[in-house]
């Protein structure tokens, strides 16, 4: 739907819900960990949904580390009313709608992703710039979630004889587009039985609103054939894991601020130093975009995944590509981050590269030398000669540099900065504390 003034997006969500005879209403909003929730009210509720919006058990948002349980109240964004494809039935559909969650007095709550997401689009507004993204996210097509059978072979593009999977893939694209989020490009992806969808490059907002959507669309369509697919960013060793490439940009009105026709690479001082921001704070910001135990497998050389702190045009060992520029295509000009995961809270982790990148526009940061050279070759001296740091190699020591940083604490605000180290913190530990099949088939017949 066409994002209008609220009253007239209440009228327009009463009147589809008249139109479809609709008499659910899911109403869906994420906790910390990036997990989507939902609770279920009936038509008849609907317009007091949207004036007052409905009371919930507030402690559902905190992730693993639950607080003391709160009354809280999730208020419908009328601009995200869709109906639910695979709901539906000939007799009733189904709709959902995002919510913003506030605090009984109407005030927003500072454990909400979605809130500390618009409070970032806010200080980029503020600055006079409207934050744009467009997420690339791979994922995986096993035989069921107890394992990791392949359903095909295939690599890179390929087209594979016409199988579940390329009409999986097809359903996937009809069934976003027809939740009005638009499609780029679907493809087979490096490895066997892993594929990506590219969703149209839009705003910051709707975008984390449709990261989750796709995420669900996807994991319903492969249920529907009887498969299961999974975000897990490196489900199998020894193959590429699932990243999320998230190209961005930034727009003063609908002029791209990240455009330079004179130079080289056709780059603005603000994209330059936006670009300087991120490689700066890359090591903190990882605990937000990578924010599991296993992110850390995938992010090892020789699989794709960026490790070290560089940018570049042709090299995708970089951790921040710049796509050559085209004539023409001036609003096209932006920059790919490369580690990011698709198992992240989109919220959270578009509000931390944002807010990289507006420190270093603020702070008039230096971009280093491109690197068009392949990272993963160098030795370590090279590296360090030339300045190339590196990610962080675990989640305990991405939450320790997260911990200490202002970048994160300033993003997240004190409410989710200090939940999510926490539940990061319980993760670690409960990783910590396990005793591997590596370990039993490495150490038991030797120790």
């Amino acid at each position: 739907m066409v994002k209008g003034n609220k009253q007239e997006g209440k009228e327009y969500v009463l009147q589809m819900a008249k139109e479809h005879d609709i008499k659910f209403i899911r109403m869906w909003f994420t906790d910390i960990l990036g997990f989507l929730k939902n609770f279920a009210i009936t038509v008849e509720e609907l317009e007091g949904a949207l004036e007052e919006g409905m009371g919930f058990d507030g402690s559902s948002i905190e992730g693993f580390a639950r607080i003391d349980e709160s009354d809280m109240v999730a208020l419908p964004d009328p601009d995200t009313f869709q109906l639910l494809p695979w709901r539906s039935t000939e007799h009733r559909a189904v709709a959902r709608m995002f919510c913003d969650i506030l605090k009984p007095g109407g005030e927003p709550f500072d454990g909400d992703p979605r809130f500390v997401l618009k409070r970032n689009l806010k200080r980029a507004a503020d600055l006079g710039y409207t934050y744009y993204v467009g997420p690339e996210l791979e994922y995986f097509y096993f035989r069921n979630s107890q394992g990791t059978e392949f359903l095909d072979q295939g690599g890179y593009f390929d087209l594979t004889p016409r199988d579940a999977a390329t009409d999986m893939r097809k359903e996937t694209v009809l069934t976003l587009e027809e939740m009005g989020i638009g499609v780029e490009y679907s493809h087979h992806e490096v490895a066997p039985s892993q594929h990506e969808i590219d969703m149209r490059y839009t705003d910051a907002l709707t975008m984390a609103d449709s990261v989750m959507t796709y995420r669900l669309v996807v994991k319903e369509v492969a249920l529907k054939y009887g498969v299961y697919a999974t975000f897990m960013p490196k489900p199998v060793f020894g193959e590429n894991g699932n990243g999320m490439h998230t190209h961005q940009s930034l727009f003063t009105g609908d002029k791209n601020a990240f455009f330079d026709a004179k130079d080289p690479y056709h780059l603005s001082k603000v994209g330059k130093c936006f670009i300087a921001g991120l490689l700066k704070h890359a090591p903190e910001i990882t605990a937000v975009t990578n924010q599991w135990v296993n992110s850390y497998k995938r992010l090892v050389p020789g699989y794709e995944a960026p490790v070290y702190l560089s940018w570049a045009r042709r090299n995708r060992s970089d951790l921040v590509r710049v796509p050559e520029y085209r004539p023409g295509r001036e609003k096209a000009t932006r920059i790919e981050f490369r580690s990011p995961d698709p198992a992240c809270n989109p919220y959270l982790a578009f509000s931390v590269m944002l807010a990289a990148g507006l420190e270093g526009i603020e702070k008039g940061y230096e971009v280093p030398e491109p690197i068009e050279e392949n990272v993963y070759e160098m030795n370590q001296e090279e590296r360090q000669r030339r300045g190339i740091g590196t990610l962080p190699a675990s989640l305990l020591e991405a939450i320790l540099l997260a911990e200490k940083s202002e970048i994160v604490r300033k993003a997240l605000g004190d409410h989710v900065f200090n939940a999510f180290i926490e539940n990061k913190k319980i993760e670690w530990d409960h990783y910590r504390t396990q005793v591997s099949e590596y370990e039993l088939n490495r150490y038991l017949p030797i120790l």
